[in-house]
């Protein structure tokens, strides 16, 4: 049920209050599920932009790949190991020609094979791609938990853990990208680099995104996490974000009980005029959002 349109102060109320957000230490199973348990308020723009992706958008015709993935490593001063990532490169992928880059990142349970393993990241883009629905494009999946054990675990809530999500924001931006255009041929400008996430990797997004626009000019933020900063704090300069952002696209599942965060961003940037896309579908936290807004997202980056 929609919330009226005059209980709208109150809703802007709540879901500021329901956006603070979480620091590593507060993270454990019993918070995830209060967390999801959160009452979910929807208002009149609380509403899907997007149809779901079409039937088959990412079962690949005879099973097989027409670009390829491959595994990547670098080396992180930030934890002061090697570090794995798996890269996505498009149809035809040649040295004689320049690739803009996504960064795409895994929730708190997951790694750098989360997104091709359950949601199909590789093959939602191969397919675009090949019909040229998108932009032929790079794209890195890390391991984002800038840790020296960066595996989740067998409690991924445990507050170690999760403290090496944000410890990842120097690895990425000091590391990772560095690596990546070592050894591939990119277009090393931000208006050729993107980021986007799921859960935690969503709020991930919104604030190393957002907090370095120097970086990334293309910004997609999925069922973001309650490790999302304040919007205040993510956007102190409108008026930059404005002048900077390519795209920013937010999306949540309407039965998600994290979609507070994604709303107070929203409202944040509603009330202070930065362009976004909202995108609110029919689904909970899960692979099905997560997929078919990567299918939209990836289709408006890079044009």
């Amino acid at each position: 049920m929609k919330h009226p349109a005059f209980c709208l102060a109150a809703l802007l109320l709540a879901v500021t209050a329901a956006s603070a957000q979480e620091k590593p230490a507060d993270v454990s199973p019993e918070r995830a599920r209060a967390n999801f348990a959160r009452p979910i308020v929807l208002a009149e723009d609380d509403v899907r932009l997007f149809q779901e992706a079409p039937a088959g958008y990412r079962d690949l015709p005879g099973g097989t790949l027409r670009g390829r993935l491959e595994p990547f490593e670098w080396d992180s001063a930030v934890t002061g190991t090697r570090r794995k990532a798996q890269v996505y490169l498009p149809p035809g992928y040649s040295a004689d020609q320049k690739y803009p880059v996504l960064y795409l990142l895994h929730g708190i349970g997951g790694n750098e094979h989360e997104w091709t393993g359950y949601v199909k990241a590789h093959a939602i883009l191969d397919n675009l791609i090949a019909g040229g629905q998108a932009v032929p494009m790079i794209v890195v999946l890390p391991n984002g938990r800038a840790l020296p054990d960066d595996t989740p675990g067998a409690n991924p809530f445990q507050p170690e853990k999760a403290a090496g999500f944000a410890k990842f924001e120097r690895d990425l931006l000091d590391h990772l990208i560095p690596a990546v255009q070592a050894k591939y041929s990119t277009n090393p400008d931000r208006e050729h680099r993107a980021l986007a996430g799921l859960s935690m990797g969503g709020g991930q997004t919104f604030n190393f995104g957002l907090g370095h626009l120097d970086t990334f000019a293309w910004i997609g933020a999925f069922s973001a996490a309650p490790n999302t900063k304040p919007p205040a704090e993510l956007v102190p300069d409108p008026a930059a974000a404005r002048a900077q952002l390519k795209l920013l696209y937010i999306s949540c599942g309407n039965k998600d009980g994290l979609i507070n965060f994604s709303q107070g961003v929203h409202r944040y940037l509603k009330e202070h005029d930065v362009p976004h896309l909202w995108n609110v579908d029919d689904h909970g936290h899960d692979g099905a959002t997560w997929g078919s807004n990567l299918y939209h997202f990836t289709q408006r980056i890079f044009r």
